[in-house]
This record gives structure tokens, sequence and C-alpha cells, in this order.
């Protein structure tokens, strides 16, 4: 069975986006400051940021892909450039068919037009007994956290307080977490919950 793990950048108020996101701010207002320790102290979270991307199979939402909302822009590929992060197939949840997008260093896009159960199975059929990453965004989480899909929820609160947004847990059944680890650096504290079964 394969084993499903999120990661998740969040502020200390519980955004993990700010508000009015556009093509000029993917992670909306003041988002970007979420992730300043991928960026600007990236040999203190080696094992962190080598975790996100150590999956078998990923699933995210379009608006993790990119800012449209119609029709396919046959010339997007991603927020990435040529060679993604992800180096394994990422389904995509859309309401659009689009054939798949195959691009450098072995990541293929796959977009899925059945929702998140069809993604999911898709990843399973992919990894097997391995790892699948939902990556995001924030409505895909929602919809995974609430279908019971995900088993290990990995947290990276940045010391910034956003006021509004994309809320972690908004519109999801109560959960049950059992913290597993954590670890704090100079920008981002790291904290590992299992997702427990609701009977827990």
């Amino acid at each position: 069975m394969a084993y499903v793990t999120c990661d998740l950048g969040v502020s200390a108020d519980g955004f993990v986006a700010g508000p009015r996101q556009s093509l000029a701010d993917p992670l909306g207002e003041g988002g970007e400051r979420l992730h300043r320790w991928m960026f600007e102290t990236p040999q203190e979270n080696t094992a962190e940021l080598e975790a996100i991307t150590a999956a078998d199979a990923f699933i995210m939402g379009r608006n993790m892909f990119g800012p449209g909302r119609g029709d396919w822009d046959p010339e997007w590929s991603g927020w990435w450039g040529a060679d993604p992060p992800y180096h394994k197939p990422v389904f995509v949840l859309t309401h659009h068919p689009r054939a798949d997008l195959v691009m450098q260093g072995g990541t293929t896009f796959c977009f899925v037009t059945g929702g998140l159960p069809e993604a999911a199975a898709r990843a399973r059929e992919a990894t097997g007994d391995g790892r699948i990453a939902v990556a995001g965004g924030a409505s895909t989480v929602h919809q995974a956290l609430a279908a019971g899909l995900i088993n290990e929820l990995r947290l990276h609160v940045a010391p910034v307080l956003l006021g509004a947004g994309e809320r972690l847990f908004a519109g999801i059944p109560p959960l049950a977490l059992e913290q597993i680890s954590g670890r704090s650096a100079s920008l981002v504290t790291h904290i590992t919950y299992r997702v427990l079964p609701p009977s827990a």
C-alpha cells in the first residue's frame, strides 16, 4: 500500500498562501515569505528539502501548476522552468483535458479530469508500494485530508503573520494528529504529524 505524505509551508497564523493570488503573486500577497528558508538557509534544512521531492509520484491542483482556470495555454509548462524538481510522474487535477507534458529530468505532468480519486488511483498504479506526495495547493490538500488520503503531514512553519489568505485546515473535518518529530531552524520550524484514523 502506498504511503502518502504532504509538505506545506504555513504562517504562524495558519495560512498556506496569502490573499489575492495572481500570476505576479502565485502564493498571494506576502506568501513568498513562507518559503524564505528554502532559498536563504538551505544548508540548515537539507533533510527537509530532500524529503519534499523524495516521493515516487506527486499529486497537485491546477492552481499549483499554473495560474489559468479555463482552457489550457499550450505554452504554459509550470512555474519551475524546463527541469522541474519532481523527476517523477505528477498528476495535476483539472477540469480541462490536456496531453501529458514530458519535461527534462524525468518529470511528466499528467493531467487528470476525474478528480482526486482518479489522481490517487493513477499515482498508486505508478508507485505500487512506494511514496506519493500531495504537493498542494490548499484546495487539493483539503480534499486529500478530508478523504483520509494523507498518512503523514509535514508542516514548515514560518515566523510570519499573513492575516488573510488560504487557511490550512479550512472546511475539513477535525483531524486526529500524532506529532512524530519537530525541529527548529533560523527561519522555520519543521513539525511532522502522523494523521490518525478518525477512531484513534
